[in-house]
């Protein structure tokens, strides 16, 4: 750390006025250790004020709730623009919304909202597993949860919208809290999983969202022993486990789950504890 000429010059007059005899070499030294005390003291109190600014910026998701955050980098937007898909991929995503765009939570024969139509609608992430798929589609007001069934007529493609922040109408860098910004944990079903002569199961915990250019991997810890790492592409990210049952055998386990980013050198740079199970579609007005 460099130290000015006229901090050391006012300290050596101040010391100059001593009662007793001072080593010159003695005074010289003391003066540069005092003078680089007051530099790092202004140093962590300007730390600790840009700290608190960032602090107090930081936007928890809507629907997500009780998480607690922990980022190192400064924040940052997230994806600017949905991706270009090959005719493959805006198929699969016609084929998730076959009455035109997303369905309406509590009446899957409903569209909702109206004005959000398929052909505004992007694949933006993929997870693959040795079952099947789930993929994170939106547009720039929101997104949909999609995966293929196997039995398509009993368990029919339901894709609940959800704007960007949970807040309409929803926009790609709406609730972005840092480098990792959780936007959906729920369940899809997948009937891949269910063997012919027994559509039991099937269920799978989905975890998805946004994450900035300096994030290089997200690990998903789904708090029952489960570790794995989300795919990532385009600015955005999804994971997926089979759910398990509680101990009453009837209903689905979905303890909270605990989120990592990761940059390039491995080093933890966003975390995003105790995130809460929450339905698709909630909204805050």
């Amino acid at each position: 750390m460099n130290v000015d000429e006229k901090t050391i010059a006012a300290e050596l007059r101040r010391l100059a006025g001593a009662a007793r005899p001072v080593n010159e070499q003695a005074m010289v030294a003391r003066a540069v250790a005092a003078a680089r005390r007051r530099r790092l003291n202004w140093s962590l109190a300007a730390g600790a004020l840009a700290a608190a600014a960032v602090a107090g910026t930081l936007v928890v998701v809507p629907i997500i709730r009780n998480t607690a955050d922990v980022t190192v980098n400064p924040l940052a937007n997230g994806p600017a623009d949905l991706p270009t898909n090959t005719s493959a991929q805006l198929q699969a995503v016609r084929d998730c919304m076959p009455s035109g765009g997303p369905v309406d939570g509590m009446n899957p024969r409903e569209r909702h909202p109206l004005d959000a139509d398929v052909k505004d609608f992007r694949e933006l992430v993929v997870y693959r597993d040795d079952v099947g798929s789930t993929a994170l589609v939106g547009s720039k007001a929101g997104f949909v949860l999609c995966t293929p069934q196997k039995y398509k007529e009993a368990f029919p493609s339901t894709p609940v919208f959800t704007p960007w922040g949970s807040t309409p109408p929803g926009d790609l860098g709406a609730g972005v809290s840092g480098p990792l910004t959780v936007d959906a944990y729920t369940t899809e079903t997948d009937s891949n999983a269910m063997s012919d002569d027994d559509e039991s199961g099937g269920r799978y915990r989905v975890v998805a969202g946004r994450v900035t250019r300096e994030v290089a991997r997200v690990e998903i810890d789904w708090a029952d022993g489960r570790h794995t790492d989300a795919a990532m592409a385009n600015g955005f990210f999804i994971g997926r486990v089979p759910a398990r049952l509680k101990a009453d055998g009837k209903h689905l386990d979905t303890p909270p789950v605990t989120l990592t980013a990761y940059d390039e050198t491995g080093r933890v740079i966003s975390r995003k504890a105790r995130v809460v199970f929450a339905p698709l579609g909630a909204v805050r007005e």
